[in-house]
């Protein structure tokens, strides 16, 4: 997948006229590094994966996404890709290859973070094993093994792990996906 990655990263980088040294600076990385994941050389982390998403006004999910081909039937083996890692054992992986209207990861291991996400449409969030705490709209929502916390489009929220060995299988519409609204919100 890095080769594909690196070639989505770079088409998205030219079509905003951005030269690598200014991405490299707004992700906080090394441009010898950017231009290692571009050139398919390199694989990032999901923190750089997601600083290089923040840096080029889209997520990690699009451009991971954007790397993959695009089936009408796909089978996703447990063992086919092992996805991105993250600090320790923190792992991030698709569940859904290409760019479609819905999209799914599979979160696992430590996952302890302050980033605030807000997608444009709505998600769900399943913890598989394990437990999670959901923070949205000023609430902290704790999670155990076999819960799911729905999520509307535009409402801000995080999440951390509690335990050693969560699983978090989050499914969501693409945020590219223009979906009617809600005459009951």
């Amino acid at each position: 997948m890095a080769p594909r990655l690196g070639d989505g990263i770079r088409r998205r980088r030219r079509a905003l006229d951005l030269t690598l040294a200014e991405v490299a600076r707004r992700a906080a990385l090394s441009v010898p590094f950017l231009s290692q994941v571009e050139n398919g050389r390199a694989r990032p982390s999901m923190r750089s994966l997601q600083s290089i998403a923040d840096a080029l006004g889209t997520t990690a999910v699009q451009l991971l996404a954007a790397a993959q081909e695009v089936r009408s039937v796909d089978v996703v083996r447990a063992d086919d890709d092992p996805g991105l890692t993250g600090t320790g054992e923190a792992r991030v992986r698709p569940l859904v290859r290409g760019h479609h209207a819905l999209h799914a990861l599979e979160f696992s291991g430590p996952h302890d973070t302050d980033r605030v996400f807000e997608h444009r449409n709505d998600e769900i969030l399943y913890v598989a094993d394990g437990a999670v705490e959901v923070r949205a709209e000023g609430a902290a929502h704790r999670l155990g093994r076999g819960d799911t916390l729905y999520v509307a489009g535009g409402v801000p929220h995080s999440w951390r792990a509690l335990e050693a060995g969560t699983r978090l299988l989050l499914v969501a519409i693409g945020d590219h996906v223009e979906v009617a609204a809600d005459p009951h919100r």
